[in-house]
C-alpha cells in the first residue's frame, strides 16, 4: 500500500508561522520546515526534504507553504 505524503498547505496563507510549522509537521513528518522573512535571498536548489515558510514582519505566511 502507498503512502503518500502532502507537499502543499494553501490553506495556511495568512495563518501565523507557528500554526502553520506546527501543522505542516504534524502532516508530513518527513520535511523540515524553514521560517524564511520575505525579501531573503535564499539558494534557489530543490529539496524534497524541505519546506520554506515566508513570513511578513507579524510572522502571518504571505506564500503557500510548499515542499522545494
Amino acid at each position: 500500500m502507498a503512502f503518500a505524503c502532502k507537499s502543499s498547505w494553501p490553506e495556511l496563507l495568512g495563518a501565523q508561522a507557528r500554526v502553520a510549522i506546527a501543522s505542516i509537521e504534524a502532516q508530513n513528518p518527513y520535511v523540515d520546515t524553514q521560517v524564511v522573512l520575505e525579501g531573503t535571498i535564499v539558494t534557489g536548489e530543490f529539496s524534497c526534504t524541505r519546506v520554506r515558510v515566508w513570513i511578513d514582519r507579524n510572522r502571518t505566511v504571505t506564500r503557500v507553504p510548499i515542499i522545494g
